[in-house]
């Protein structure tokens, strides 16, 4: 295996290490991983809910939390379709317990059985029969152009809450949230479905503040040469909006000639109003009257540690100077200020949206989206709240899976948890895993986890089963495609588990792979991709014989008319040329730092923890340790013996490792007692409820 250390600049860590205040080995992973943006490195610093995105960034927001607001007082019927994996169980919990919030009772859908991916003509028409009138469809709908077309058509709005692509021609809904959409100001695309969920949700808690739909002014006045500085804001819904900044010379001007005339109809907010009003009766005259609101007592009350603190001396102790390029002046620090203090102030936007992000963590981690951004913030908050989790179902699940009493990974969640909740939808049962969050009743919760236990195993059994059935017939097409795809399909494959297979075939073949469940008039099927490439992209190019299609960049799926079948693989072969081939050149490592033997010590796992949460787009952390000791070194594993546990010696410390599949290189490339090179990642290791430090060996060499 090749290591690759790539050179960077010191200058540029030093830099980062001094501004940011970080120690020079993390700063230089920063800089090696190429996170050198201070916007990017927010998202690894800091872990408030502050930083988050504005949901009104959104174009469509505001009227979409009228018209579920309007449902409300009208006592209108509401209908929420969901997806049957985690991130569509997530959403529809999350948005359902948000309309029971408003005084909705909801009702709630998610495909059960064979029932196809995305909203049905079945469920429009049993919910317009029922006299429904406002449908949200979370985690899908983007594609669902008929449908919705159809259910406005029977007198029903729907509302489209999803993150998956969209298509150039989008469905004819009341209102679209989706991220991913073309010329979307939303300056984060990646958000899951639940994230995208919860953004509608912090809206319609702010939506019952009187600030909502308010416009206001912020107003800071600074004096400068025989002169006033007067710099304004406009915002509405915590949204910044026009700008102005005016020097104003006493005596000289009238507000009618200026652009404050626009500025000062709105109610003005300011920080510290007395020497506010002096400045302004100093260019204007005595007799001015302009009624200035002061935040400042009330901002003093959440912040105690401000009180009598100025704009500029909170500029200079100011976290955001750190991510500003430019120094931001008093206006730019009480515009932070004042909506950090709207959020702090109101419950409804700070604790109870950070007890969500318990759902958002799930969803996001599950869905594979990529762990950067505002999905870092998300996710980690999200995983403290798991600990702590007021849902009595999901605790059960955690206690099941003895994660009650860790610090959890995403690594946990991943493998231990997500699983059994996908395991309801992959077995055509989404609807317990939803009950299950839901109930507060403990039998019902002793019975539903013991049923998602059960649906797991048996998932996990047919997923063996499959796998070994298709394997030949999977080696065949890889040879057929000349290693650019890898198509199985087999009567046998639960459609519920062809995304789990498609995974496996990827990962097994490092090509993209497709996995079709065949039925009885048609085929339905999953789509993983390898090598970054663009496997939604790839299959549009049959999608004149799709019956619907849709997905993410990396993961897609579709189904088709039986009869379409073999000129799908027929169109498949035609496809495949096009793609990049396999990397058949030596595997690689890239290296995040090499460490002196005395790095090797249990302070080193700060930084390791400094850049979690760790998955898609930010995988661990990966060290190089040159001339360490092999103190011991024995075979592992429960039925073969395919491991080695080893036991590093420093010096000072001892360091118990794991090397995966390695026992062959034991006594042949290395022995006890040799010094050898190792590329390693540090984690957390739980047994016996002790936890203890852990290497984990990718590779070594004498």
């Amino acid at each position: 295996m090749l290591w690759n250390k790539k050179d960077i600049n010191p200058e540029k860590v030093r830099e980062l290490a001094v501004r940011f205040g970080i120690d020079l080995l993390p700063a230089s992973i920063f800089v090696r991983r190429g996170i050198t943006d201070f916007e990017k490195l927010k998202f690894y610093l800091e872990d408030d809910i502050q930083y988050l995105h504005n949901p009104f960034l959104f174009d469509e927001m505001e009227d979409i939390i009228d018209r579920i607001k309007q449902a409300a007082l009208e006592g209108e019927m509401v209908k929420i379709f969901g997806d049957r994996d985690v991130d569509g169980i997530t959403s529809t919990v999350m948005i359902f317990q948000a309309m029971q919030e408003i005084g909705i009772e909801a009702e709630w859908n998610l495909p059960q059985g064979d029932a196809p991916y995305g909203l049905t003509m079945a469920a429009i028409d049993d919910f317009a029969d029922k006299n429904g009138s406002l449908l949200i469809t979370v985690d899908c709908g983007i594609s669902n152009y008929n449908e919705i077309e159809y259910a406005a058509e029977r007198g029903i709005d729907t509302i489209v809450i999803d993150h998956h692509n969209s298509p150039e021609k989008l469905p004819p809904a009341f209102g679209i949230i989706n991220p991913k959409m073309e010329d979307c100001p939303y300056p984060f695309m990646h958000l899951a479905g639940c994230g995208v969920v919860s953004k509608v949700i912090w809206a319609l808690r702010f939506s019952q503040l009187d600030l909502y739909n308010q416009e206001f002014c912020l107003m800071n006045i600074r004096p400068g040469n025989e002169s006033i500085i007067l710099d304004a804001v406009k915002i509405k819904n915590l949204v910044p909006g026009d700008r102005i900044s005016e020097t104003l010379a006493p005596g000289m001007i009238n507000p009618e000639n200026t652009r404050l005339v626009d500025f000062l109809k709105s109610q003005i907010i300011v920080y510290d109003a007395e020497p506010q009003k002096r400045m302004l009766q100093k260019v204007f005259g005595k007799n001015t009257d302009i009624n200035l609101i002061d935040a400042a007592p009330e901002i003093w009350k959440v912040f105690p540690s401000l009180d009598g603190k100025s704009l500029l001396k909170m500029r200079d102790g100011s976290r955001m100077v750190k991510y500003s390029y430019k120094a931001p002046d008093e206006l730019d620090v009480f515009l932070n200020l004042f909506t950090t203090f709207i959020i702090k102030k109101e419950p409804k936007l700070s604790a109870l949206y950070e007890k969500d992000l318990d759902l958002v963590a799930l969803g996001t981690i599950a869905d594979l989206m990529p762990l950067e951004d505002e999905n870092r913030i998300i996710v980690k908050k999200g995983m403290k709240e798991l600990l702590s989790t007021g849902r009595d179902g999901l605790r059960s699940l955690l206690a099941a899976q003895n994660l009650l009493s860790k610090t959890l990974s995403t690594t946990d969640i991943g493998w231990q948890l997500t699983p059994l909740i996908n395991a309801t939808g992959r077995m055509g049962v989404p609807s317990v895993a939803v009950e299950l969050l839901l109930s507060k009743d403990a039998d019902e919760i002793n019975r539903l986890t013991a049923d998602i236990l059960s649906l797991n195993k048996q998932r996990k059994k047919l997923g063996e089963e499959i796998w070994t059935k298709v394997m030949p017939s999977a080696k065949r097409s890889y040879q057929d495609m000349n290693a650019k795809v890898v198509l199985v399909a087999d009567k046998a494959m639960n459609r519920g588990i062809t995304g789990i297979i498609a995974s496996r075939l990827a990962h097994f073949f490092g090509v993209p792979a497709i996995a079709v469940s065949i039925m009885d008039d048609k085929a339905v099927g999953s789509v993983r991709s390898a090598m970054g490439i663009n496997v939604k992209d790839f299959i549009s190019g049959a999608s004149d014989l799709f019956i619907d299609y849709g997905g993410h960049d990396f993961a897609a799926g579709f189904s088709i008319e039986l009869s379409n079948f073999a000129a799908f693989t027929a169109r498949i072969e035609q496809l495949a040329p096009k793609l990049k081939g396999a990397d058949t050149e030596e595997a690689s490592i890239n290296i995040d730092a090499e460490l002196p033997v005395t790095y090797l010590n249990p302070d080193l796992i700060k930084t390791v923890e400094m850049f979690e949460p760790y998955g898609e787009g930010n995988s661990p952390l990966v060290f190089l340790c040159r001339g360490v000791l092999i103190e011991n070194m024995e075979p592992m594993g429960k039925s073969e013996q395919k491991h080695l546990r080893i036991l590093f010696n420093t010096g000072k410390y001892k360091w118990p490792s794991v090397y995966w599949n390695a026992s062959e290189r034991a006594n042949r490339d290395f022995s006890k007692n040799d010094k050898v090179d190792i590329v390693f990642r540090l984690g957390r290791n739980y047994f016996m409820n002790k936890e203890s430090l852990q290497l984990t060996i990718l590779d070594m060499k004498k």
